[in-house]
């Protein structure tokens, strides 16, 4: 099967998204498709192989520059391609892009808009080179923020065209007005474009048929998949019989650190927990600074800061090592997460989670039989949850050997992958 997999980069940030397409593109590559993984915006930045196609269609700098002035929507087309070679769009990204919702509404409406839109020039590019060059089997697109593309590829590609829901409701739910109202508008319009909707969770799919007013059946369930490769390789050696709890994800407010640390505080001055360690990994990006110096300033005043490592943003062997030195994860988002990477990545390493109630959490949890679920936004609730299993090793391990298990069996990419065919073989 030929694949047309467009993807989206996040600015330079290592995404969670972005690299599990990265990892379903290679496993379906291993199985013998041909797939293009199209990066949109800027490259893709991922901590495995890339295995993303040079092109970088609806570039950063085309797309803010065809938005603003007509001037651009007609230039040639030598001087779009001088704008999306990938080494300018990554010094653009490191130089001060963003992903913050309340800068971009404006695009996101105007990408939505599709043909109708200022950015037709770039669908129209994409579309020819489907159509002329590339001549896929289906077309994926990486979410629904991109649905602006789906009338033109359906009409003129003349293949099915299926829109994954990967944790856009973030993004949209930040978006001020009047851009909140009006995107959400135009994806519902343009939600009967797409030919299915595929969500990585349950929660996640009953989610967003609501926010795109589609019925139920227009969207298939296909849990995600990590690569096992580097996991379940010993732990680290103690020095003591000390338990280190561990935090791995974007360093951000709607992650829930703040949340993780005033639990840690009070946990630390607890005698049962004497010898209860945090670390903290994950990509910090500039607008967060101060966050992330808000909440290691509240562990310093606390008198617990020796007892907590900062490891900032850690690649694939970075991830894998810190993991290996874990013995509890816990992200407790505020918002609800669609996926749950962090908690597969952690459970392929044996490492049980304490995670809250709310997103795909629970469902995770009760397939892998992995952790403990604990009541959204309480540090009451996690303070116990993660006490629990620092207290009882026993428990901590068993946890840690069902999820391990569980993930080994169902939750691998070969996994994903070989689900995600049987949605693309359905559609014929």
């Amino acid at each position: 099967m030929r694949i047309a997999y467009i993807a989206a980069g996040a600015g330079g940030m290592y995404c969670g998204t972005c690299i599990h397409d990265n990892t379903l593109a290679a496993a379906l590559i291993r199985k013998g498709h041909e797939v293009a993984l199209m990066p949109t915006y800027t490259p893709m930045r991922t901590d495995e192989e890339n295995v993303s196609t040079g092109k970088v269609f609806y570039g950063a700098l085309n797309v803010y520059l065809h938005a603003k002035s007509s001037i651009f929507r007609r230039t040639p087309r030598v001087l779009d391609w001088l704008l999306d070679r990938p080494g300018l769009l990554k010094l653009v990204s490191k130089l001060g892009s963003t992903t913050d919702p309340k800068d971009l509404g404006w695009m996101a409406l105007d990408v939505l808009k599709g043909e109708e839109g200022h950015q037709h020039k770039e669908l129209e590019r994409l579309v020819a080179w489907l159509r002329d060059d590339y001549k896929p089997d289906v077309v994926h697109v990486t979410n629904s923020m991109l649905l602006g593309l789906c009338k033109r590829l359906r009409q003129e590609v003349g293949v099915p065209v299926v829109v994954a829901l990967q944790g856009e409701d973030l993004f949209i739910d930040d978006l001020p007005e009047p851009f909140h109202t009006t995107v959400v508008a135009e994806m519902r319009r343009r939600a009967a474009d797409a030919d299915l909707f595929i969500s990585p969770s349950r929660y996640y799919a009953d989610h967003m048929a609501r926010v795109l007013d589609v019925p139920a059946d227009k969207i298939a369930v296909v849990p995600i998949g990590i690569r096992l490769e580097g996991h379940g390789r010993e732990p680290e050696p103690r020095a003591d019989d000390s338990v280190t709890l561990g935090y791995l994800a974007r360093i951000a407010p709607e992650k829930g650190l703040h949340l993780l640390v005033d639990a840690f505080i009070r946990l630390a001055a607890l005698p049962e927990c004497a010898s209860l360690r945090l670390r903290i990994a994950g990509y910090l990006g500039a607008r967060d600074v101060a966050y992330k110096d808000e909440c290691l300033a509240k562990l310093q005043q606390a008198g617990v800061a020796d007892r907590v490592d900062f490891v900032g943003e850690v690649d694939l062997e970075g991830k894998l090592a810190f993991l290996r030195s874990i013995d509890i994860l816990s992200v407790p988002t505020v918002y609800h997460e669609s996926k749950g990477i962090f908690v597969l990545e952690a459970l392929a390493d044996g490492v049980p989670v304490v995670q809250p109630r709310h997103g795909s959490f629970p469902e995770v949890i009760e397939a892998t039989g992995g952790g403990v679920l604990v009541e959204p936004g309480s540090t009451d609730g996690l303070v116990e949850g993660i006490r629990r299993l620092v207290v009882d090793p026993d428990e901590r391990r068993a946890l840690g050997r069902h999820g391990q298990q569980a993930v080994r069996e169902r939750f691998t990419d070969d996994a994903n992958a070989e689900a995600l065919l049987a949605v693309y073989r359905g559609l014929g």
